[in-house]
């Protein structure tokens, strides 16, 4: 999972994609990169400028002046990396760039091919020589190896070749381009700002990106679609689509987007994330009422920040059966990451001890209900239910707005093997509970999280981590680290 931007047509373009890349630092942590480009000015050719580096979007770009000698130019794309194809590396930091007879070129990439292996292997025999590990580095080798006659083409038949989840942003010597796969796994917007001399077009993971930078929100990019923005667009507000595949007509969007990883101030897919996961906390509500044990009221908490907005939708329903409030008993440090996406078992059981700390005259004595959004590995889950206990509550429960996480995500979230899931270790709830040092855990059912997305024509959810059923083929033998292998 990764945050991208692209930015056509801005005389600013580097520095608008650099707090677009800021609004979606929660999507990647570990590293973030800029492509801009500019006109030379002896010669008037166009050149790439590229900075990129490991660690957040402040730590990354924290010298300004690489927006005025580095950066410059009136387009630009961006990415925020948190990976699930290929190591932490300085080489597999995005976006790529290259230059061929198409002439200079960049991608930033958001999800998971599922055909990496057969894909790499295929080129490498046709002579490709690889500079990263990661599945996105592919896109680059189709385009520049594609014998069709105009840009557009070339990147379509890339795409048509690719399988699994992706969104990108590409950026060309005279167009900017954008694409959902097929499904639309991860979701894509387009947005625009008015300056000086007409429109600039900016293209983001979520909404949020496009707020921070006072774009205003036009549409989507759909699933199985391709946009161009060019010279056109500029001069008529048009913006030319092409098809991925004219036979797919139906969507498989990730549900776990709305249960977990986009800001609930995000429109994705088209819809609101807060509105989403306030039902999915009422739906839990009423399948699992939590009621109190002793004289005391029930105090029902979040884990900030992604349980935040779930926990009002599960508060209010359950102050209606039984005597209940919302209070905020737990505050996080806002200093440390987000503990789901930090690379590697260890350091995210160090960053679980320093996130979280408890209002105790909160807790103290009383019934609590923990509202958390999902359950992975459980590291976070168990950490916090100990952290609590430590506050002498009456009683913990653990309540979760999604079912239990059983499957491995081949389509870009970074839990892809069986062993890690905590719900494959046990045989039930209450056995999950006894590990984490709860006193009941319970989670929303499939029935219940599809009541609370979004439902309409052509709308499909990929549930596969739940469900175990794939949209797309997948190799379950394929690791993390299988590119480098």
């Amino acid at each position: 999972m990764c945050g991208i931007v692209g930015v056509f047509n801005h005389p600013q373009a580097s520095a608008l994609t650099y707090y677009a890349l800021h609004a979606l630092q929660h999507r990647g942590q570990e590293a973030a990169g800029i492509v801009s480009m500019y006109a030379d000015g002896k010669t008037g050719k166009p050149r790439l400028g590229i900075h990129k580096g490991e660690g957040l979007v402040l730590d990354v770009f924290s010298d300004h002046t690489l927006f005025e000698k580095t950066l410059v130019g009136r387009a630009a794309v961006g990415h925020n990396r948190y990976s699930t194809t290929g190591s932490n590396s300085l080489a597999n930091i995005q976006p790529f760039s290259f230059n061929y007879t198409g002439g200079n070129f960049a991608l930033a990439h958001n999800g998971n091919l599922t055909n990496t292996r057969p894909l790499r292997d295929r080129l490498k025999n046709e002579g490709a020589i690889f500079q990263s590990t990661t599945d996105s580095e592919l896109f680059l080798h189709l385009i520049a190896r594609s014998r069709k006659s105009t840009q557009i083409e070339q990147i379509r038949e890339a795409v048509q070749i690719a399988q699994g989840a992706y969104s990108i942003v590409m950026l060309s010597e005279t167009a900017m381009y954008a694409t959902r796969d097929p499904h639309g796994f991860r979701p894509l917007c387009v947005g625009r700002i008015k300056h000086e001399t007409g429109y600039a077009y900016v293209v983001a993971s979520e909404t949020c990106a496009l707020d921070i930078i006072s774009a205003e929100y036009v549409r989507d990019v759909e699933h199985n679609e391709i946009l161009v923005f060019d010279e056109k667009t500029v001069a008529t507000g048009e913006i030319t689509s092409h098809y991925i595949d004219e036979s797919m007509t139906t969507s498989r969007q990730c549900i776990f987007e709305y249960v977990y990883f986009s800001r609930p101030d995000s429109k994705i897919f088209g819809h609101n994330v807060d509105k989403v996961r306030r039902k999915m906390g009422k739906n839990l509500a009423e399948e699992s009422p939590v009621a109190a044990t002793n004289e005391r009221d029930v105090v029902v908490i979040a884990v900030p920040d992604s349980g935040n907005t779930a926990t009002l939708g599960y508060a209010r329903v359950n102050q209606e059966r039984f005597p209940s409030r919302y209070e905020i008993g737990l505050i996080r440090s806002h200093y440390v990451g987000r503990t789901f996406i930090a690379p590697g078992q260890d350091k995210r059981e160090f960053k679980v001890k320093t996130k979280f700390n408890v209002v105790r005259g909160v807790l103290e004595g009383r019934t609590v209900v923990v509202i958390d959004d999902s359950i992975v590995r459980g590291t976070t889950s168990k950490s916090l239910i100990k952290l609590i206990r430590e506050a002498n509550p009456e009683q913990v429960h653990l309540r979760i707005t999604s079912p239990p996480v059983k499957h491995p995500c081949m389509y870009g979230m970074d839990f892809p093997s069986e062993d890690e899931l905590i719900a494959n270790h046990f045989s039930s709830d209450d056995a999950i509970a006894h590990e984490l040092g709860a006193d009941s855990v319970r989670y929303l059912s499939v029935e219940g999280l599809m009541d609370s997305v979004p439902q309409g024509p052509g709308i499909n959810y990929c549930t596969a981590c739940f469900t175990g059923e794939y949209p797309v083929e997948v190799d379950m033998t394929v690791t993390k680290l299988s590119t480098e292998e």
